[in-house]
């Protein structure tokens, strides 16, 4: 793995390196790890990395990499730059025949997205978007229990993902992370629905297995002086006729990263909570709610695709650096097999990719453009 972005102080990109470290697939071997070359050279240096490939740009790094042999150039990159920086990086990475891992959201236009989306294919080269919140056990089993039918035609889907980071105008009392997010040149033309409410969206997708349709948004900019939205709600309509609602917002003071998914079917419904990650709650209508629990010793009641998640047995913790290094792992073993030349496990191939990328950035598009709007639906364009 080479890293783009992610020096000293830069906290996402620690948690990538975490995460992709801990199942032992992947190992960091070079990186342009800041913009400002000191700081680059300083984080390399810091991380052991080898002197030679530790690079001041990723325009230097994309050369280098590419000349050497194949058995030692790096096999993907990962950028953990902020939103703006994201496409001309990884566009350059296919461009020289190397494989991306990009944060969220895939880049900073619908267009760009679309772009890449066409070198993705035209390479035939992988893509994973980390929407950290797929790789959870139990979010995953949720996938599996409402592909199988267990709860019937999906009616209902309700999604919230709630914060209190930014209940003051952070930004301009030196919180580096609050300055870019809330900067419209720098994060695009949202704020809260493009850092968090596009989690949101994907994880109602990404459960249900159904497509927002349209919907009708209403974004807010609750504290005085903020350029971006920090607060809003949106009602959807799914496939299939389902419905439900996407509430967002950074400014619910005391609160800390709470992303909640409720879905309902014609026999029942499930709850997930990002902050007990560890538990899903099924209610049936003809018999007794079950809570199921995540572990590596319940193959017999889980679906493969939540124990092959797993890493502990049930009562041990499972967390955020752990669904991190689900996508990881996953991605790691698709791209393993990749090279080997063999087929990978369908369990493997169940990461983020460009499609959900584009389907973040219209979320995006057509939240804004039904705030804007006096028409109470809003028809999901890509």
């Amino acid at each position: 793995m080479g890293m783009i972005g992610g020096g000293k102080d830069a906290f996402i990109g620690a948690i990538h390196r975490i995460a992709a470290n801990m199942d032992g697939q992947i190992e960091l071997v070079c990186g342009a790890l800041s913009m400002h070359a000191d700081v680059a050279q300083e984080s390399g240096r810091m991380l052991f990395l080898d002197p030679e490939r530790i690079y001041n740009n990723y325009e230097d790094l994309f050369k280098a990499e590419a000349q050497m042999p194949a058995d030692k150039r790096m096999d993907f990159v990962t950028i953990v730059t902020p939103n703006f920086a994201h496409f001309a990086p990884a566009m350059l990475a296919l461009e020289n025949g190397f494989n991306v891992v990009v944060e969220k959201p895939v880049t900073f236009t619908l267009e760009e997205a679309q772009q890449l989306k066409q070198k993705v294919e035209e390479t035939g080269l992988l893509l994973l978007l980390t929407h950290t919140y797929a790789g959870y056990p139990m979010v995953k089993e949720a996938r599996q229990l409402i592909k199988s039918g267990a709860l019937g035609k999906v009616r209902k889907i309700h999604v919230e993902y709630i914060q209190g980071w930014l209940s003051r105008l952070s930004e301009r009392e030196g919180n580096a992370g609050a300055a870019w997010r809330t900067d419209p040149k720098k994060s695009g033309k949202s704020g809260c629905m493009g850092d968090i409410g596009t989690h949101a969206a994907h994880l109602a997708e990404y459960i249900s297995g159904l497509k927002i349709t349209q919907l009708n948004a209403s974004l807010n900019t609750v504290v005085e002086g903020r350029m971006l939205d920090d607060d809003g709600a949106v009602l959807l309509r799914f496939e299939e006729g389902a419905t439900g609602s996407l509430i967002a917002s950074q400014i619910a003071a005391g609160e800390e990263n709470a992303l909640k998914i409720r879905v309902y079917g014609e026999n029942g419904g499930l709850e997930w909570a990002q902050m007990e990650p560890n538990t899903l709650t099924i209610r049936w209508q003809d018999k007794p709610a079950e809570v199921l629990r995540a572990g590596s010793n319940y193959g017999g009641r889980l679906s493969s695709f939540a124990t092959s998640n797993c890493r502990t047995p049930g009562g041990h913790p499972k967390g955020y650096l752990e669904a991190f290094g689900n996508l990881y792992k996953n991605f790691a073993l698709t791209l393993s097999a990749k090279i080997e030349g063999v087929e990978p496990q369908e369990e493997w191939l169940d990461f983020p990719s460009i499609d959900d990328g584009i389907r973040g950035m219209a979320f995006i598009n057509n939240v804004v453009a039904s705030n804007e709007s006096n028409e109470k639906w809003t028809d999901y364009t890509i």
